[in-house]
């Protein structure tokens, strides 16, 4: 039998990595690349159940499974973080007014 690579194994590592990088965007652009990662795992695993002596990057599938759950806990933590921070500030309109505050003081005005 021809042996083939997972289709989508490289493609959930990249997505991953790219969610690491945007995990301190609020951390929804880390929760929305790690779930689509670990998606798209999920349809490259029933595939792999179906013939498994057909596949030979699995090692890779898994550490691409670890990357894209790793990321979504990073994003999860980091969009709870900025909600305790908010809450903190007293909420959105605090925090607004604190930024818009900031603002006039470095000589941005509106």
């Amino acid at each position: 039998m021809e042996q083939r690579k997972l289709p989508n194994v490289t493609l959930a590592i990249v997505l991953s990595i790219l969610g690491y990088v945007c995990c301190c965007i609020w951390g929804l652009p880390a929760i929305l690349l790690g779930v689509i990662a670990y998606l798209l795992l999920r349809s490259d695993y029933k595939k792999y159940l179906e013939s498994p002596e057909v596949y030979t990057n699995y090692n890779q599938w898994k550490t691409a499974r670890i990357l894209a759950i790793i990321a979504i806990v990073l994003g999860v933590l980091y969009f709870g973080f900025m909600l305790f921070r908010i809450q903190q500030l007293g909420g959105w309109d605090a925090m607004m007014e604190q930024s818009r505050e900031m603002m006039e003081q470095w000589g941005f005005e509106e």
